[in-house]
């Protein structure tokens, strides 16, 4: 049997915490919720999901240090149009709008990993 993929994900978010958990369960991935960029860059993962409005962690420093050890991809409202643009070319693999990343989690998660 194959080991399950590691998903560590970056947010402060009581309540997006949920929907994360429940779209990491239906991919088959282990999850680990961290707040801070140094629980980023110490925990093994497959694959970095970053809020980018997380209030505790700079997202682009973030990507920086991690930039090609992990595959990491962002979420944002989607009205954050320069975030989005400044994050895809920091490094970041995939930036969903919010309302989308919530909506096809599993099936995102999944196609990162």
């Amino acid at each position: 049997m194959a080991t399950m993929k590691q998903l560590v994900a970056v947010m402060d978010d009581l309540f997006f915490m949920v929907k994360v958990q429940d779209g990491a369960k239906r991919a088959e991935m282990n999850l680990k919720i961290v707040k801070t960029e140094e629980g980023a860059l110490a925990a093994e993962a497959d694959l970095v999901v970053v809020d980018l409005n997380c209030k505790a962690i700079d997202p682009l420093h973030l990507m920086a240090e991690l930039k090609g050890k992990r595959k990491v991809i962002g979420y944002l409202s989607h009205v954050q149009v320069d975030l989005r643009q400044q994050a895809l070319d920091a490094g970041f693999e995939a930036v969903y709008p919010r309302s989308s990343f919530s909506q096809k989690l599993a099936e995102i998660l999944k196609t990162h990993a």
